[in-house]
Parts: structure tokens; sequence; C-alpha cells
């Protein structure tokens, strides 16, 4: 018998986080994007025409010729007419990102041909008193003991992702402290994924393949990066990949770009950044490290619907480790499943071993105990939402 999914998150609810995305967020993240960089007026003309339809007008499909043109026209068929705000939430959020390229002139030949509009505030998060210096007071502090090293750094990784460029409320929260981070750890799978790792690397001669499925650039990526670098260096993975987007998307997302921009700013950076930059850039040389992308990861498509050679790819590594809430949202669906829906049923369609590292930004949750929610619930009303709440979970 076929399972009854539980219904996907729409923008058309006023109350909602979604309908406040496209109605409040989606506008200021243009104004904002306007700001920033110095567009002709043709093309500040048409970000303004964006941002009225987002908010007052019907959905239309793509009027460029483009690679990717094809995958749009079917994926737009069926809410072309539509309010942005009576649409599935991931599919509206995905869909802006890819019109804020086409109004741009991001695929067309001319002066703004492959140009990031985000790359001036990605910048911010480069400059030496913001990631590299979050860098430098991590690696000053860890454990001597290989699991607690494991630990801080995928905590640290997992905390990172509030820094969301996209996203002030949870970005205000990145300099949390220990303690507080920890109250607000609602599941903390890093155990049992270290236990996999470690069975792992003794039961195999030829060593470990991992997928570090990056979302934010920045202080994020920084987090990203030294985790990797510590899975190489102890052994648990001879070969990592970290898989980026393909284009600018959801603001700070991290494309190949901004790892080369973030390899440079740790070099910059304290004697412990610097020398986690060299060493890098020698796993890059040495081809360890590697830098992958698919079309599918700037798409609309959630992860039961990736394409097949994407799946087949995936499906060599050892572990997979994906990022972020929005990845978190492809993950499950972006359904409103109930929050004690077990995780590795979800998931179950993912074509490896996965961990997700998420911090709350989106009203959906699962693999939570009883009770647990309310408990959250009544601490914070905001809880699903605003960037405080994370999860560490797997399916081994």
């Amino acid at each position: 018998m076929a399972t009854v999914l539980p219904p996907l998150i729409l923008t058309s609810d006023p109350a909602s986080f979604a309908h406040h995305t496209l109605r409040v967020r989606v506008p200021a993240i243009l104004d904002e994007t306007l700001a920033l960089n110095d567009f002709p007026a043709d093309v500040a003309d048409r970000l303004a025409a964006l941002r009225r339809e987002i908010t007052d007008g019907a959905v239309r499909p793509l009027v460029e010729e483009a690679p990717d043109r094809a995958f749009w026209d079917a994926a737009v068929a069926p809410y072309v007419g539509r309010s942005w705000l009576d649409v599935p939430w991931y599919w509206a959020e995905a869909y802006f990102y890819r019109r804020v390229l086409e109004a741009i002139g991001y695929f067309q030949p001319g002066p703004w041909q492959g140009y990031d509009p985000f790359a001036a505030k990605k910048g911010q998060e480069w400059q030496p008193e913001a990631a590299p210096r979050s860098v430098e007071a991590l690696l000053s502090e860890l454990p001597a003991d290989s699991a607690g090293r494991f630990r801080r750094l995928l905590l640290a990784s997992l905390w990172g992702n509030r820094a969301d460029l996209s996203y002030a409320v949870a970005a205000d929260l990145a300099r949390g402290s220990a303690a507080d981070e920890a109250a607000y750890l609602l599941v903390d799978d890093t155990a049992s994924v270290w236990r996999y790792l470690t069975a792992q690397r003794s039961a195999r001669r030829d060593g470990l393949s991992i997928a570090l499925i990056a979302d934010n650039a920045g202080t994020e990526l920084a987090m990203d990066l030294a985790l990797a670098d510590w899975l190489l260096q102890a052994g648990l993975a001879t070969q990592l990949d970290l898989h980026l987007k393909p284009q600018p998307f959801y603001v700070s997302d991290a494309m190949a770009r901004d790892v080369a921009a973030g390899l440079t700013a740790l070099a910059g950076g304290g004697p412990r950044a610097q020398q986690l930059s060299r060493r890098l850039w020698a796993q890059l040389d040495a081809g360890r490290l590697r830098l992958t992308t698919h079309w599918f990861y700037a798409s609309s498509l959630f992860y039961a619907e990736a394409p097949d050679d994407w799946r087949q790819a995936v499906a060599g590594y050892d572990l997979a480790i994906v990022k972020g809430d929005a990845n978190y949202r492809r993950l499950v669906g972006d359904r409103h499943w109930p929050h004690t829906t077990p995780f590795a049923d979800v998931v179950a369609h993912f074509p490896a071993p996965v961990v997700a590292l998420r911090t709350f930004k989106a009203e959906l949750a699962v693999g939570l105990q009883p009770g647990q929610a309310e408990q959250q619930a009544a601490r914070d009303p905001q809880w699903l939402v605003n960037g405080r709440c994370a999860v560490i979970q797997a399916r081994l």
C-alpha cells in the first residue's frame, strides 16, 4: 500500500512563516540586493518588477533562453497565473532565486553574465573579524582526544548554519554560548555517527569516501572546511567531496568560487586559520578534497525526486553530511509531518548513509520525542523558525 504523504507547506496561510517569507523577507532581499549592487536601470527595473509580481502579481514562466529553460518550463507550468502567495513554499523560493538570475542576465552574454548578485553580502563574512576569527577560536580550543575533536567540529559545522545571510534573525544567534547551544540541541546522533565512521574505517582497507553537501558561504562554510580538513587528517575520510551550488541561490549558498574566497580569507587570519588554508589548498591539489556540483542543487526538486545520475553518484559515498535548513526541507519533502515521525523513515529514499545538521528556520520537524515539540513551543513560540533549535539526525 502506498504511503499517504502529509500535505506540502504552502505560502497561502497568512499566519505561516512561509507566507511571511514571500510577503516580507523575499521583497527585503530584493531591496538589499539592489542597494548593494550598482545595477544599470534595465536590471533594476526587472528586479523591481519581480518584487511587484511576488507581492501583488501572478507567477509567470521564464522568458529567456537558457540551459535550464526546459526544466523550469515544466516546473513552473502548474503554477503559472497563480499568486506567489498560493504555491508550495520551497518551490516558490527556488524559483524566486532563478528569476533573480534572469533579471540580471546571469546566463546571457554581456557584462552581468556569471555575476553573483549576492557577492557583496557574502564578502562581509570573509572580513578578518568575521569567519577567520571564528575559525581561529575554534581551532585553538579543540579537545585532545579524537572523539572530542570530532564532536566539537561537528557542532561548529552545525551551529555555523545560524550565520545565514538571508535570515538576520538566525544570524544574530550565531555567537550563542555553548550552554545555550546544548540546551537547544533537540536530537544529537553525534555518538552514533562517530561509532559508524570508526567502525567503517577499521573494516575498510580502501578508506572512506564522504560527501559534505554544503549550505551557506561565510562562517558556516569556514566551519565546514575545518571539519573536512580534520576528517581527512584523521583518516576518517580518504576522499571528501564538497557539494556546492552551481549558481547563486538563497543569497549565501556556497559555490566553488566561495570556497576559493574562503580559503583566501582564512590565509589572512590567525596562525591556525592560515595553516588550515594551506592544508586545504594542498588537499585540493592532491585530489583528496574535491569540489563538485550538479544542476539539481539549484532546482525546485526534493531529494526524493533527484535525477538518476545524482543518485548513482551519491550512492557511492560511505556517508553524506547534509547541511542546513533548506537542504533539510528538501530531504524530508517540506511537508507537514507529525513531529514524532522517525527521521530514518522520512529519509529512507536517500541513496547513502546520511547525517543532517540543521538549525530550525522552517515550520517542520521530524524525529522528535513525544512531548518534545510541545515543550519547545511552551518556552519559545518561535522555536521552529528562529534558528535557536537544532538537530543532528542520522540514518546509517
